[in-house]
């Protein structure tokens, strides 16, 4: 990923909804939400849904599928595997280990 995709991802992330939007969505994983679902847990109006979706399409963040009359939408997890790998590119000179992710935490507690 280059500085102007990661300008137009970052600006597209930076506003509270489209957050919102873009975390449900990789919550989802590949099988992605339609849009109905998406508009009824965030409680959003489907315009105001549409607007959002369409600004994390056009930054390269979401994928859609028609599915007859509804859309489904997915997260671009490449894009956003991209993003933050443009991010952490060179990150603490360069030892990646010391800017690795922390481990997530399961029921067991944390690793």
């Amino acid at each position: 990923m280059e500085i102007t995709n990661a300008t137009v991802a970052l600006a597209a992330l930076g506003q509270t909804t489209r957050l919102a939007v873009f975390r449900l969505l990789v919550e989802a994983g590949p099988t992605g939400r339609m849009a109905g679902e998406i508009a009824e847990a965030l409680g959003l109006p489907g315009a105001t849904l549409s607007f959002h979706l369409k600004e994390l399409v056009a930054a390269g963040l979401v994928q859609s599928e028609s599915r007859g009359r509804h859309v489904c939408y997915r997260a671009d997890f490449a894009a956003m595997n991209g993003l933050i790998e443009f991010l952490t590119r060179n990150c603490c000179g360069g030892d990646t280990a010391q800017c690795a992710p922390a481990t997530p935490c399961g029921p067991e507690g944390c690793a």
